[in-house]
C-alpha cells in the first residue's frame, strides 16, 4: 500500500469518526478501529499517528457540513455503511406509557403553503410513534390568525392559503402518514372563548389595552405590572365583551396570562393568549375576529383531543410552559412533552411565504418547483419517501443541533433507484462531431438497459452512414478531450481519432479509428445527429439543462426515474412531440 492510498485510507476513517461525533474527531479512537481493522498497517503504526496527527488538525478547521461533503466526494455511499455516520438510532421509548389507555400524538401543521423538507422530521418521528405504539395520529390544521410573531407584525403577512388544506394532505399520503381523525382550529373558536372566559372568572387572565412597545418598555423588561392587571373581574369581562363585539381593533386590545412579571425569562413575562384579527379566513370568513395564540389553543385542544405525547423542536419550550401553566389551573391530566434539537438546512430556502410569493409572482413554476423544497417537489423529482424518512429518523430524537446535509437523502434515495432505473444517452449543450471514414454502412449499438440487471435486456440505438460518414451530438462537457490526434471511445459503438475541434462553432472533425475497446481511451455518450429527442431539465438551483438524448426516450413511462448515463438520475414528466421534459433527481 503506497503513501497516498494511506492517505485517502486515513482521511476516510477520520472524516467517519468526525461527522459521526458531530464534527470533531477523536485521534485515539481513530487510530484504535485504524489499528483494529487494517493489520496490514500495524507495522506501520508511527507513521499512520504522524499523518493523522495532521490530517485531524485539517478536519477540525472544517466545519461539520464541509466535512460531511469531503467525506462523500472519498465515498459517495459512505453514509449506507454501518461503520459510518448515520448509524441507524432507535428511537426511545415514549416515557410514562403506563398512564395512558392509548397513545395519542398530533401533526399541527399551519396552512400556509404545501409541507416542506424541514416540515418532515416533525411529520415522520409522530407517525413512527404512533405505528410502534398502534396509536392515533390525529392532523389539526392549526389555521388561526392571530399568531404573527408579535403584536407589531401584520397577521396579513403570513396568511391561510386555501389550498394548503388539500397540498399537506397529498404531502402526507405521499410520505405514507395515516392518521384518524382531521380536526380545524378555525372550527373551535367558541371553545377558546368558553376557557378564555374561564380563566378570566378565575382571576388568571385579564384584558390588556397597552400598546405592544409600552407593555414591553414600561413593564416586561422592568418586571413591572401593567396597571390593567388588577382590574376587577367584572372590569375584565366587560373588556372582554368589548373585544367579542369589535369596539376594539387590531392591536388595541390582548387578553394576557397571570404567568407572572417575575419571570426569568422575559418571553413568559404575562403571555398573550388572546389577539384581534380583522383579516378574513378562508373558511369562516369574518365571523370571528378574536384569535387565540398558538401555546394557549394548544393547551386547550391537546386535554379535549387527549393527547397523550407531545413532540417539538428544542426551541419550543415556551409553549410547554404555557401548557403546562394552563393545565395545572384546571387540573387537568398532562400529556408527555419530548424535545428534539434543530436541523440546519443549508443552501435551501424552506419559508412557505417566500415561496407563495414566488409562486404567485411567476418566478417559480409551482408548489412542486424544486426550488420549494417541498414533498409535491421531492415527489416530482423522483425521491422517494422511504428515502426521506429513513434520512430523517437516522437522526433520532438527539437534541445537538444537526446540519442536514442533502447527501444523506441522496445516498439513500440513490440505494432505492439504482437497481430500477434504466439507463440511457443524453448529452447537454450538444456538440456535432462529423465522423469520416466510417467502413460500415449501418450500426446498431446495444447498450444494456440496466448493467446490474442484464436480464432486462439491451436497447437498440441505429446509426446510418453516409458517403462513410457518420454524424453524432456529444456533450460540450468533454470537450477537453478533442484534442488532435486524441482517441476517444464513444460508448457502445467504436473509437473515433479526433482531427480537428473548431471551438467557436462547437464543431468536431474526426475519423474512424478502431472497433475494439481499449481501456485506455476516453469513453463518452453520444446521440445520433440524425433521430434524437431534445430534452430539458429542471434542475433544484431552477436552472434549466438543455439538450438532446436518444430516440428510445420517446418509449419510456413518464414519472418513473431513469439515469441519463454520466450525468444524473432524472424523473421525466411530459413528454410534447419531440421534447422530453424532467425534473432532476440527483
Amino acid at each position: 500500500m503506497d503513501d497516498n492510498e494511506i492517505t485517502d485510507l486515513l482521511w476516510k476513517f477520520a472524516l467517519i469518526n468526525s461527522v459521526k461525533f458531530g464534527g470533531t474527531p477523536n485521534l485515539k479512537a481513530i487510530m484504535g478501529k485504524i489499528m483494529a481493522e487494517r493489520k496490514d498497517l500495524r507495522s506501520q503504526s508511527k507513521k499512520v499517528i504522524s499523518v493523522l496527527e495532521s490530517i485531524v488538525n485539517q478536519i477540525n478547521s472544517l466545519d461539520l457540513n464541509v466535512q460531511t461533503e469531503k467525506l462523500l466526494e472519498i465515498d459517495p455511499n459512505a453514509l449506507d455503511k454501518k461503520e459510518t455516520i448515520k448509524e441507524e438510532k432507535e428511537l426511545p421509548d415514549l416515557p410514562e406509557l403506563s398512564k395512558y389507555d392509548k397513545v395519542v400524538m398530533r401533526l399541527a401543521p399551519y396552512p400556509s403553503g404545501a409541507l416542506h423538507i424541514g416540515n418532515a422530521r416533525m411529520i415522520v418521528l409522530n407517525d413512527e410513534y404512533v405505528k410502534r405504539y398502534n396509536g392515533d395520529l390525529i392532523l389539526f390544521f392549526d389555521d388561526t390568525i392571530g399568531s404573527p410573531k408579535s403584536l407589531r407584525d401584520s397577521p396579513k403577512a403570513k396568511y391561510v392559503l386555501p389550498e394548503s388544506y388539500d397540498l399537506i394532505k397529498e404531502g402526507l399520503d405521499w410520505l405514507k402518514v395515516g392518521f384518524n381523525k382531521v380536526y380545524y382550529k378555525s372550527d373551535r373558536l367558541e371553545i377558546f372563548y368558553e376557557y378564555c372566559e374561564k380563566l378570566i372568572k378565575d382571576e388568571i387572565a385579564y384584558v390588556c389595552t397597552c400598546s405592544a412597545d409600552e407593555f414591553r418598555d414600561s413593564y416586561k423588561l422592568k418586571k413591572l405590572e401593567c396597571p390593567h392587571r388588577n382590574r376587577t373581574t367584572s372590569q375584565n369581562l366587560q373588556e372582554w365583551n368589548k373585544m367579542l363585539s369589535g369596539k376594539y381593533h387590531e392591536t388595541e386590545a390582548v387578553v394576557r396570562l397571570k404567568t407572572g412579571m417575575n419571570q426569568k425569562d422575559p418571553a413568559l413575562r404575562d403571555q398573550i393568549i388572546m389577539r384581534i384579527s380583522e383579516a378574513k379566513h378562508p373558511r369562516v370568513g369574518t365571523k370571528y375576529k378574536v384569535w387565540p395564540m398558538l401555546e394557549f389553543s394548544w393547551a386547550i385542544d391537546d386535554h379535549l383531543i387527549g393527547v397523550t405525547h407531545i413532540l417539538r423542536g428544542s426551541d419550543l419550550v415556551k409553549e410547554d410552559f404555557i401548557e403546562n401553566f394552563v393545565w395545572e389551573h384546571f387540573k387537568w391530566k398532562k400529556a408527555q412533552f419530548l424535545h428534539y434539537g434543530r436541523i440546519n438546512f443549508p443552501d435551501m430556502k424552506l419559508s412557505k411565504t417566500d415561496a407563495r410569493n414566488n409562486i404567485q409572482n411567476g418566478v417559480y413554476y409551482g408548489w412542486d418547483d424544486p426550488r420549494t423544497w417541498t414533498l409535491q417537489s421531492l415527489k416530482k423529482r423522483g425521491i422517494q419517501p422511504e428515502a426521506l424518512r429513513e434520512s430523517l429518523l437516522d437522526l433520532g430524537m438527539s437534541l445537538s443541533g444537526i446540519t442536514f446535509s442533502v447527501n444523506w437523502l441522496y445516498s439513500k434515495n440513490q440505494d432505492l433507484i439504482d437497481d430500477q432505473s434504466n439507463r440511457y444517452f443524453y448529452v447537454e449543450d450538444p456538440i456535432y462531431i462529423k465522423i469520416k471514414e466510417v467502413p460500415k454502412k449501418q450500426y446498431i449499438s446495444k447498450p444494456l438497459l440496466l448493467p446490474s440487471r442484464p436480464e432486462k435486456g439491451n436497447r437498440k440505438i441505429k446509426i446510418e452512414t453516409k458517403d462513410n460518414q457518420v454524424n453524432l451530438y456529444a456533450s460540450s462537457n468533454d470537450m477537453n478531450l478533442f484534442n488532435k490526434n486524441q482517441i476517444v471511445r464513444l460508448k457502445d459503438l467504436f473509437n473515433i481519432q479526433i482531427d480537428l475541434f473548431e471551438e467557436e462553432s462547437k464543431l468536431v472533425h474526426a475519423h474512424y479509428h478502431s472497433a475494439a475497446l481499449d481501456r485506455n481511451y476516453s469513453i463518452i455518450q453520444w446521440v445520433p445527429a440524425q433521430e434524437f429527442v431534445n430534452v430539458e431539465i429542471l434542475k433544484p438551483n431552477g436552472k434549466v439543462s438543455k439538450g438532446v438524448g436518444e430516440i428510445n426516450l420517446m418509449k419510456i413511462p413518464m414519472e418513473i426515474p431513469i439515469q441519463f448515463e454520466r450525468y444524473g438520475f432524472v424523473n421525466p414528466i411530459t413528454r410534447e412531440k419531440d421534447l422530453l421534459y424532467c425534473y432532476f433527481t440527483h
